[in-house]
């Protein structure tokens, strides 16, 4: 292992000598075809390992939530990680973290880099965190090698991703004084949290960035999900980001002696509801297409032991890139649930809770970017949806917006069992590298 690390770091060395040597980014990456800079897997997971220190929990995980105490220091660590990168680090009005590499042309808008570092309760030390260090190890590599891009470059930390996307909409002008008065995991305020990291909640709008301000956004994240680990795949290209939709459902029937009520005249309401959530199941897999649909939440009235259930409340949660396909979904299974209805004597209304996020697809362009990057590095790559939520959603409304995954073992995220391999975060950061050299080109 400590030789390996030796040739690595040699090799690392050649590189850096190599692109000292260039005055174009062109033809650094010219160059890269015979020696392509490579993130460091060591370093990365060296990282790694320092921030999972603050906020470090029994179980090897953390519980760095947004605006803790733990949160707080871990963002000074990080601080220090840009500023060893070469990077002016600022932070603004939202308690977004911004290390700033300035181009050879100032009159270019910057190519924006990043992810989150603050957790759920309970979380792991990859979910934001691989994005974080990813991008700082890129530019290190660039800060080692002197290259100067064309487009200033900014490494983006931000706020509360966990808690609400809150720094990423802020910086798309979508944090409404509303959401500053929302009380967080710490125990303090939207508000309050963005004034104990530094930011401004009275200047909020400072922070925001308009349409053209920013050349690109991507983010580096693990998959959070078994897909590229199943198929023994590199790389994941985002196709976009999911967008969720919500509904009640209500099964009314009627309530009974549960010893006395003959079986062939019950109306019981969570029989209907059973076969509902079977038909929620089987119309998502009859039909073609990479969404899913929920069931997460019932409840029983009377709930008791000797009583058939006259009511049911139950939720439905469908997910798909899809605006229409969304709403397709759902009038299937609303249609299917009349036939239980028919067929079980119940009555069932259904009740729309709420649209959580709407798709988000990445710019097409930067697809193509991000899978030829990776495939000049002799990774393989797939075209996949990202299922969870992540800041790029927000920054897809104003940017050309592109994502990378890097695989989860065993699909586990938000958990402290959550992991991915030291040569995995490196090719994930590589190909955001190379990415960035792309986009800087063009």
């Amino acid at each position: 292992m400590r030789g390996t690390a030796r040739q690595a770091s040699v090799a690392l060395r050649s590189v850096a000598a190599i692109a000292i040597a260039l005055s174009t980014v062109g033809q650094v990456i010219a160059a890269q075809e015979s020696a392509p800079l490579r993130a460091d897997p060591h370093r990365i997971l060296a990282h790694i390992e320092g921030l999972s220190r603050f906020g470090r929990n029994a179980e090897g995980g953390v519980d760095r939530v947004a605006y803790s105490e733990a949160d707080i220091q871990g963002r000074e660590y990080v601080k220090e990680l840009m500023r060893e990168a070469g990077l002016a680090v600022v932070t603004d009005t939202a308690g977004n973290i911004i290390g700033r590499r300035e181009g050879s042309d100032p009159g270019l808008a910057p190519i924006l880099f990043g992810s989150h570092i603050d957790s759920v309760p309970g979380g792991g030390n990859y979910d934001g965190d691989v994005g974080v260090m990813g991008a700082i190890e890129a530019a290190q590599l660039l800060h080692e090698a002197g290259v100067v891009t064309r487009h200033p470059l900014e490494v983006v930390v931000f706020a509360d991703e966990e808690g609400g996307l809150n720094g990423s909409r802020a910086m798309v002008g979508d944090l409404t004084p509303e959401a500053l008065q929302v009380v967080s995991h710490s125990g303090l305020t939207v508000g309050e949290g963005i004034r104990a990291l530094g930011g401004d909640p009275e200047s909020i709008e400072e922070a925001r960035r308009p349409p053209g301000a920013i050349r690109a956004f991507l983010e580096l994240h693990i998959e959070q999900g078994g897909t590229l680990g199943d198929k023994s795949l590199d790389i994941g290209v985002v196709e976009g980001i999911v967008g969720i939709s919500w509904w009640e459902v209500t099964i009314e029937g009627m309530a009974n002696h549960a010893g006395t009520t003959p079986m062939a005249g019950r109306k019981d309401a969570l029989v209907a509801a059973s076969h509902l959530i079977i038909g929620v199941s089987r119309i998502a897999l009859e039909r073609p297409g990479r969404h899913v649909a929920t069931v997460g939440r019932i409840s029983a009235d009377p709930g008791a032991p000797n009583v058939i259930p006259g009511k049911v409340v139950m939720s439905l949660e469908v997910r798909d890139l899809d605006s229409r396909t969304i709403q397709e979904l759902f009038t299937a299974i609303a249609a299917y649930s009349g036939e239980v209805a028919n067929k079980t004597g119940t009555r069932m209304s259904w009740r729309k809770l709420a649209t959580a996020s709407t798709p988000a697809p990445t710019d097409e362009g930067m697809r193509d970017l991000i899978e030829a990057s990776a495939k000049e590095l002799g990774l393989t790559t797939l075209r996949m949806p990202s299922g969870a939520g992540h800041d790029a959603q927000d920054l897809a409304r104003i940017t050309p917006t592109g994502m990378i995954f890097v695989p989860s073992r065993g699909g586990i995220s938000h958990s402290p069992k959550e992991y991915t391999s030291p040569e995995d975060m490196a090719n994930g950061a590589s190909v955001l590298l190379r990415t960035i050299l792309k986009i800087d080109l063009q």
